[in-house]
């Protein structure tokens, strides 16, 4: 099963991207995850550019995407939403609507932040834009890493227990997606 790990933040020491790579060792048998990095590269959306040659680093979004058997979404926070970049990276993907590679696409949610709410807020939001692709998202469990910097070490490790069993327990519920279980 090939998921597709996309972080939402740009920060080289981001806990987002610290939780994408702490689901490479929770993952369930048989889970491979391929972490994106090449949010930075995607313009900002222009329907003018998405004709018959967009650009190359949205045709890689898109064929990543489609060869993924399903989607695992690191947020931040910033403002009490989803950041740009990742907005944006979803906007280019969601194109053209018949045939986006988010159609059906199966997709887990989750997110880290420092502050007592773990990108609540930013994962409501993602999850209304992914109404309009008609994806199929994991309902539960859901994973809200609040005072995150608690919760990593100084490497970007994943210390907390609690978080660990939630995040294989994301990860197993999306497998379930995927299977269709």
């Amino acid at each position: 099963m090939n998921i597709f790990g996309v972080s939402g933040s740009l920060r080289a020491a981001s806990y987002n991207t610290a939780l994408l790579r702490a689901a490479l060792k929770v993952a369930p048998a048989g889970m491979d995850i391929d972490i994106y990095d090449g949010l930075r590269e995607i313009p900002p959306y222009d329907h003018d550019l998405d004709g018959d040659e967009p650009p190359p680093a949205v045709v890689d979004l898109r064929r990543r995407i489609r060869a993924a058997d399903g989607l695992l979404i690191a947020t931040p926070e910033y403002n009490y939403g989803v950041p740009g970049v990742l907005k944006n990276a979803i906007d280019w993907a969601s194109r053209p609507p018949a045939t986006s590679p988010l159609k059906r696409k199966p997709i887990a949610v989750m997110g880290a932040a420092p502050g007592a709410f773990g990108s609540v807020r930013a994962q409501l939001s993602l999850r209304q834009s992914f109404l309009w692709t008609d994806s199929v998202l994991v309902g539960k469990p859901e994973l809200m890493v609040f005072q995150a910097h608690l919760r990593f070490d100084g490497d970007g490790n994943l210390v907390d227990e609690q978080t660990r069993k939630l995040l294989a327990a994301l990860l197993g519920a999306l497998a379930d997606l995927v299977t269709g279980h």
